[in-house]
């Protein structure tokens, strides 16, 4: 074991340089390799820093010969550095398959912990940060980003999520559709850079702002939705509940409808029962 190289996660800037630990600089001056998610890009930037270390190539397409060939070099005794483009390794970033890999080949894997534009933007964000999902980026197709819109209607923790500059106008606006105007949406634009913007308001006015001033719509986006509120919530079991109990309406009874639906969704039985009556009492 002693003989064996260490693999080190570490995190770069995300748009500011100044931004990397003397750690971290340290790792990269003196480890035997860097496995870079881009070695253009990120040849450049150890250039600024006076780092000549040799660079390879590691993305989310490279083979698995590639991560095995990073796992012989470190069996025999290389120290590999792994970043990303810009932030924390792994945080919607190819790496996790060359960390499992060495994991199970017994391997030392190191974090060097640094910039991340999650936390960066949860930190400003004046929402609740006791509790958060993280999804990366927002389906691409418009029927499918709903769906998902949709789901986090009923999450009580705050998300945070990636879009970049060609889908924000749209993700927004499907947004402003779907997200109630209560729950608070936060967009932080090209964080840490000189043109940082921040802006905090409901999904509707997040749209209005940006759809008014293309200069804003350029960038990389980081959004953070507060989560709904118990009212919210409540109401959107008794959504998938009623969806249920339609479903189930005209095989079984009402009554056992309402229980399967209750039992699957969480929604209050009371209030579901009489969202049920006064839905029956229409069609009398």
């Amino acid at each position: 074991m002693n003989n064996q190289g260490t693999l080190y996660i570490v995190a770069t800037p995300i748009g500011n340089i100044a931004d990397l630990s003397a750690r971290a600089k340290k790792v990269l001056q003196t480890v035997d390799k860097i496995a870079a998610e881009d070695t253009r890009h990120s040849k450049l930037f150890l250039q600024k820093l006076g780092i000549d270390t040799p660079l390879v190539s590691y993305h989310d397409y490279s083979s698995s010969e590639a991560a095995q060939a990073i796992i012989k070099e470190l069996q025999n005794g290389l120290s590999i550095a792994l970043i990303s483009d810009a932030g924390t390794p792994l945080i919607s970033d190819p790496g996790y398959k060359l960390v499992r890999l060495a994991r199970e080949s017994a391997l030392e894997v190191l974090p060097v912990p640094g910039a991340s534009s999650v936390t960066a933007a949860l930190s400003v964000s004046g929402l609740p940060t006791d509790r958060f999902l993280f999804t990366g980026f927002l389906p691409v197709k418009s029927g499918a980003r709903r769906r998902f819109l949709i789901e986090l209607k009923g999450e009580e923790r705050t998300c945070v999520f990636f879009e970049s500059p060609h889908r924000i106008v749209d993700c927004l606006n499907d947004m402003s559709a779907i997200i109630p105007s209560s729950r608070e949406v936060f967009i932080a634009r090209e964080m840490s850079k000189k043109f940082e913007t921040h802006y905090l308001g409901s999904a509707e006015k997040c749209f209005r702002w940006i759809n008014a001033d293309t200069y804003q719509q350029k960038g990389e986006f980081v959004i953070v939705v507060a989560g709904c509120d118990d009212s919210e919530l409540e109401e959107s079991k008794q959504e998938l509940a009623m969806k249920i109990v339609n479903r189930l309406g005209e095989k079984i009874s009402m009554k056992d409808a309402v229980n399967i639906a209750t039992e699957i969704s969480g929604a209050r039985r009371n209030l579901l029962y009489e969202r049920v009556l006064a839905k029956k009492s229409e069609y009398v």
